[in-house]
């Protein structure tokens, strides 16, 4: 996230450590490793008010750009539409993950001073 706080003057690295650990949910973070056992980034993915929350999607940037991010979103989206619980999620205003997530399928429901709210509700069997 740093590149997209960075460009809208807004990356201070003790705010951004603050707000991970506020929403750290260690019981629904995975971790995401490479074909070779290397620690590649992590997502959150678990339930939250009737819909699964997914947060804290991150991966390094050697793996940004080849397809690891959408594979591993499908796979939960697969997961989503099992449990028939839509999917919500929030980025930052002006952040390319916008771009990547609508073309997963997801909507804005509704945005703040600095964040986009998306969702996406669960595919029919």
């Amino acid at each position: 996230m740093r590149p997209s706080l960075e460009r809208i003057g807004r990356f201070d690295p003790e705010r951004a450590r603050a707000r991970f650990r506020a929403s750290f949910r260690p019981e629904h973070t995975r971790l995401i490793l490479d074909p070779a056992g290397q620690l590649i980034g992590c997502v959150a993915f678990g339930p939250q008010d009737g819909a699964l929350l997914l947060e804290h999607f991150y991966l390094v940037p050697q793996a940004q750009g080849r397809g690891v991010g959408g594979a591993i979103l499908r796979q939960l989206l697969g997961e989503a539409n099992e449990s028939a619980k839509p999917i919500r999620l929030d980025v930052l205003r002006g952040s390319d993950a916008r771009r990547f997530y609508e073309r997963h399928g997801f909507v804005e429901t509704h945005r703040d001073e600095f964040d986009l709210y998306l969702e996406r509700l669960p595919e029919s069997a």
